[in-house]
């Protein structure tokens, strides 16, 4: 099972991965192990996927925010607040997960020239 602390000792990242289905998203070394230790693939597939809509493509700087509380969870993108106030980009409700964390936040960096993007926990900025 996966504690938060575990995640602490992820400071920066030594590689690189592209999402396999999304060739523009790459997630970091923090990001693969919350992913394969919390069996959380699909949340990271949800993040690639959702950078497809349009107020989220163009947003450079994004929190994904996942909060479980029994056996369902929120799912919500904010901009990060940027000096102000944070401003909600997206939310859902998921019926049901086995997430092991009660919360969880993923940046999102993206670079406005090659369209690409970064998955990073907050700790490998």
């Amino acid at each position: 099972m996966i504690k938060l602390s575990d995640l602490d000792n992820f400071t920066g990242t030594e590689n690189w991965y592209r999402h396999g289905l999304m060739p523009n998203v790459l997630y970091t070394d923090g990001v693969r192990y919350l992913a394969e230790h919390a069996q959380a693939h699909w949340l990271i597939d949800k993040i690639a996927s959702l950078q497809l809509l349009p107020n989220i493509k163009g947003e450079e700087f994004q929190v994904w925010r996942l909060k479980v509380d029994d056996r369902t969870a929120k799912l919500t993108c904010t901009d990060g607040g940027n000096g102000g106030p944070e401003i909600e980009l997206y939310a859902e409700t998921i019926d049901y997960t086995d997430f092991q964390l009660d919360e969880i936040d993923l940046w999102v960096e993206a670079d406005p020239w090659t369209h690409d993007c970064v998955i990073l926990l907050p700790s490998e900025h």
